[in-house]
């Protein structure tokens, strides 16, 4: 094993215990949210599906379950804004600006209405949904079809919280996860994604060739009591809001309950946690 491998699983290692093993707690909503916890490999029982666009399929409403609302009508005409949270997840996370679409690594990213909702209607859109890209990210499913197809527990539910996570390196590069996800959330590191990092954060371990990677919901920084990087780049527009979708009085479960919204592909039964007003 060469020398930068070494360096590269001390640093993985470390961000798993600092990120997902340590029991940390982080004030996200009216109620506390444990951010990580005792770091097990073993997704929980998912709860079935409830409809289309409600329910969200979590079995035990005294547990944490985090999610997120995107609220399209803050960004239409403002897509600046987007960009803006979209470089902070960059820079929190050392992701690689490669320009081969081939190669691209996305966390998260820009696409069209159809792209995002291709279950939805698309007849009669209007200008301003056909004119506004949407982002798009890992949904952290509540039945995640890419942790049933993992065969090291690279990707795993944290049970604290419903966070799909990774563990980059049991990540043995198979790629089933890929083709398992529904949404095309997950990137594929085709090259050494290192010299393609244009701002380096040190508190972050970079990836290596081989490796499959994606949105994590900022678990490292839920653990320092931190809110998602591209949360905190729309801070105070409420763009974004995340939070405890089991706790009723929590910011996001009272938009939900008053906002009509939509998830991606709920026909692929793996209930989406992240729900977008449009």
């Amino acid at each position: 094993m060469d020398n930068k491998r070494r360096k590269f699983l001390k640093m993985a290692g470390a961000s798993v215990i600092a990120g997902i093993g340590a029991p940390a707690i982080v004030k996200l909503t009216s109620t506390t949210a444990v951010a990580s916890g005792g770091g097990g490999h073993e997704a929980p029982v998912p709860a079935a599906a409830q409809g289309a666009s409600g329910g969200h399929g979590v079995e035990d409403a005294s547990r944490i379950r985090l999610g997120m609302v995107i609220d399209m009508r803050k960004f239409y005409g403002n897509q600046e804004m987007l960009d803006e949270a979209i470089a902070a997840c960059i820079k929190a996370h050392n992701i690689p600006e490669i320009p081969s679409k081939k190669s691209e690594i996305k966390w998260i990213w820009k696409t069209g209405y159809g792209n995002a909702f291709p279950e939805h209607s698309h007849a009669h859109r209007s200008d301003t949904v056909h004119e506004n890209s949407f982002p798009v990210l890992c949904n952290h499913c509540d039945n995640p079809s890419c942790v049933k197809a993992c065969p090291t527990k690279a990707t795993f539910v944290n049970e604290t919280n419903g966070i799909v996570a990774m563990d980059f390196h049991r990540c043995i590069g198979c790629r089933f996860c890929m083709a398992a996800c529904p949404f095309g959330a997950r990137s594929f590191n085709w090259q050494d994604p290192r010299p393609f990092i244009k701002a380096y954060n040190a508190d972050f371990p970079t990836r290596m060739r081989g490796v499959v990677e994606k949105c994590n919901f900022c678990g490292e920084r839920l653990a320092l009591g931190l809110e998602p990087a591209c949360v905190e780049a729309c801070k105070g527009t409420g763009a974004m809001v995340f939070g405890d979708l089991n706790d009723p009085h929590s910011e996001i479960s009272k938009v939900l309950d008053k906002e009509h919204t939509l998830q991606r592909k709920p026909s692929a039964g793996t209930v989406p946690s992240v729900f977008y007003i449009v």
